[in-house]
């Protein structure tokens, strides 16, 4: 692997993480699989050899449980739910080259492999461990069956993460208070022999690779904490029957199953190798990808999940990846979580926008992933609300890129039947601005950035609009024909550049306007060079791309949203709470989905309107944001409260990108005593919501130093 910017000779591997094989999917859990969507099909107009794969994550005690209770074997149960899966992502145009699942035998016999081979190593020993244990029901009981207290932060937790507090991974045995989930008895600990990867070893060799790692900030920045905390031994098996036996150096099995994070990153490999069974190696080689030894020098690895399994991609995996002659990841980009209108998810409630509801509506994919890809960065939260998706469709995709397409070609074809004739190349104005467009897409690549990527379309589409409206060709048509034809075959080029340019993000319409151009072939077939090429010349009159969406479909839409939580609701509300689906237990789900809503209760006290007085709120605007050296959580910011620039220390660097922070409106408490923190002193109070720390801000554009009432 090189660290070379894209494109390069090695062959690229875009990941996206496991959806759980457990429940169906909404928007939330798009936003990963369209932002790896996009960011593959970004890579190969780059030129760069690219395989996008993914699969469903079939094992795990949540499928076991569910399963059981609705009298199923966990296979036929999770294989249901991959086979929908499988369906649902190509009517988003998630288009994966391969797409498998955690049980079939590729990555059953890979995963046996790998395990093997760590073991034959010494990298794996065994252990006597305290297990939970039911002394009523009479069974040991693997961490999802387990919850109590997070011995690290004092929060509720699951027995395998503390999913409501630091997030951390819980080795079976740590959780304190333990309660079996089955039948609600305390549970005991007893001892067991278990299996350890012996991840404390590789602590160097991890610090060394977060130096190296690309993609979002928090990526890096979170798994730090872990390695200067001190890492500990991994369990890899587990006290069930669902999941790959464990093989001992002889290859014999054992009464143990694997962890489920062993073998569902194994599927990234798996995946693509089944990608090569089925293509060929000369179409995309999966252990020229895979393999670092002295065969092999290793592709372009990047993994697109959610926030909340940072931890599996960027200490376990790549341990196991470097112990066993594996390429390590070049990138990990890790997603923030979504919420809808500014709440969270709740699948109990039926509080979501599910993925078959947002097509039956009638709604085309691509609107999605252009909400999805756009809206705000990729490691920031972002919310989902109709009023919101209708804004951008109409101002941005309709407003301004379908605006611009539509007039200039309708213009196009009335006038010359399409490019105008006689008229050699596009003008260098008009060049150099496809040029840059390029060279945007370009660094929004290598920046990991898909809201920049969208971006420079709608810039470009800007320009368009601009530069038509300013030479107003159909006022030179009589007077000076010969430059009229230059705006409009400028506008052609500009027209063919979009459909190159914006094909990641809305593929679909983009092969819509490529045909509508009369271009030949695929627009999914050509790369970035195809942006400046001469258009094809005739075509027939074009049809808009984009729609508008009315008012009125808004509130019918938050209506019926409105509508299926209150039923919900009424007819299930004492177990609202405890469905079991991995959404709505206060956790986030391995596609990055919001946790739900576990609040906590209003302060029974009050205070004065005197009191309330006494602060003194205002708006800034962040100029400036950078890490203080050493801290792991702390950004040092520059914010402009009108009056004067203020030096604040906020505990944000892992959940913002640091980059995009400057200009951004929020609320300061100015009259806060100041305060040392990390040796930097702090000269007021940044406002955020929640564990996720979401930058309070302003609706309109209050300026700077505008006192908040």
């Amino acid at each position: 692997m090189s660290h070379e910017d894209f494109p390069t000779d090695d062959p690229a591997v875009v990941t996206c993480g496991l959806p759980y094989a457990n429940g169906d999917l909404h928007v939330g859990h798009l936003r990963t699989y369209v932002g790896g969507d996009v960011y593959a099909r970004a890579l190969e107009r780059l030129g760069q050899q690219t395989a996008f794969v993914s699969g469903s994550d079939m094992h795990g005690t949540p499928v076991a449980v569910n399963a059981e209770q609705e009298g199923v074997s966990p296979e036929d149960f999770a294989l249901e739910w991959h086979e929908r899966y499988a369906e649902t992502f190509p009517k988003f145009n998630v288009d994966f080259d391969n797409y498998g699942h955690t049980h079939d035998e590729t990555n059953t016999e890979l995963t046996r492999d790998l395990v093997r081979e760590l073991d034959k190593r010494g990298h794996v020993y065994e252990k006597e461990i305290m297990v939970a244990y039911d002394p009523v029901d009479d069974q040991y009981l693997p961490d999802r069956y387990v919850e109590g207290t997070c011995p690290y932060c004092g929060a509720h937790a699951r027995g395998d993460e503390c999913d409501e507090g630091c997030q951390r991974h819980l080795e079976p045995g740590e959780i304190e208070d333990p309660v079996s989930t089955i039948t609600g008895n305390p549970a005991e600990y007893r001892k067991r022999t278990h299996k350890f990867f012996a991840v404390s070893e590789f602590a160097d060799y991890l610090s060394d690779f977060l130096d190296r790692l690309e993609g979002t900030s928090n990526a890096r920045n979170q798994p730090r904490e872990w390695i200067e905390q001190g890492l500990q031994d991994w369990c890899i098996t587990r006290d069930m029957d669902w999941g790959i036996d464990y093989p001992d150096a002889e290859g014999e099995e054992t009464d143990l199953v694997l962890y489920v994070w062993v073998d569902a990153p194994i599927e990234y490999v798996s995946s693509t190798k089944q990608y090569t069974d089925r293509a060929g190696a000369d179409v995309f080689d999966w252990e020229a990808a895979w393999r670092d030894d002295a065969d092999h020098d290793g592709g372009q690895i990047v993994h697109v999940i959610g926030r909340d399994i940072i931890q599996h991609h960027t200490i376990f995996w790549p341990a196991m990846l470097h112990a066993t002659d594996h390429v390590e990841p070049r990138a990990v980009m890790a997603s923030g979580f979504v919420t809808l209108g500014g709440k969270g998810f709740s699948t109990s409630r039926d509080r979501a926008v599910w993925a078959d509801e947002y097509l039956e509506e009638g709604f085309h994919p691509d609107l999605l992933r252009y909400y999805l890809a756009t809206n705000g960065g990729f490691q920031q939260d972002v919310d989902f609300s109709w009023e919101r998706f209708r804004e951008r469709v109409n101002t941005e995709l309709v407003g301004t890129i379908g605006n611009f397409l539509y007039r200039s070609l309708l213009f196009a074809h009335r006038n010359y039947d399409g490019a105008p004739e006689g008229v050699e190349t596009a003008s260098e104005e008009v060049t150099t601005a496809i040029d840059e467009a390029v060279a945007d897409v370009t660094d929004a690549v290598n920046d990991y950035s898909v809201r920049d990527l969208g971006d420079a379309v709608t810039d470009l589409a800007r320009f368009g609009n601009e530069y038509i409206q300013r030479n107003e060709p159909w006022a030179l048509v009589d007077d000076d024909p010969d430059a009229a034809a230059q705006v409009i075959y400028d506008c052609v080029q500009i027209a063919k550049a979009i459909a190159v340019l914006f094909e990641p993000i809305a593929p679909d319409t983009c092969e819509r306007l490529w045909n509508q151009l009369g271009e030949d072939g695929s627009v999914h077939d050509v790369t970035v060079g195809a942006a400046t090429e001469s258009p094809a010349g005739a075509f027939e009159e074009p049809g808009e791309l984009f729609e508008k969406i009315p008012e009125e479909r808004v509130e019918e839409l938050n209506e019926k949203l409105e509508e299926r939580v209150a039923e919900a609701t009424d007819e299930d509300t004492a177990d609202a709470d405890e469905d079991a689906d991995t959404a709505d237990d206060g956790t986030a789900d391995e596609s990055g989905e919001s946790a739900a809503s576990d609040l906590e209760p209003l302060a029974e006290e009050r205070i004065g309107f005197e009191e309330f007085e006494d602060l003194d709120l205002r708006v800034g605007r962040i100029v400036s944001a950078e890490g203080i050296e050493g801290a792991d959580k702390l950004v040092r910011l520059e914010v402009d409260l009108g009056i004067e620039t203020r030096q604040i220390v906020a505990g944000i660097k892992q959940l913002h990108d640091l980059e995009s922070l400057p200009g951004t409106r929020v609320i300061v408490l100015a009259n806060l005593e100041r305060a040392e923190l990390f040796g930097v002193e702090s000269n007021g109070m940044v406002l955020a919501a929640g564990e996720g720390a979401d930058l309070l801000t302003t609706h309109g554009d209050a300026a700077p130093g505008t006192q908040v009432k």
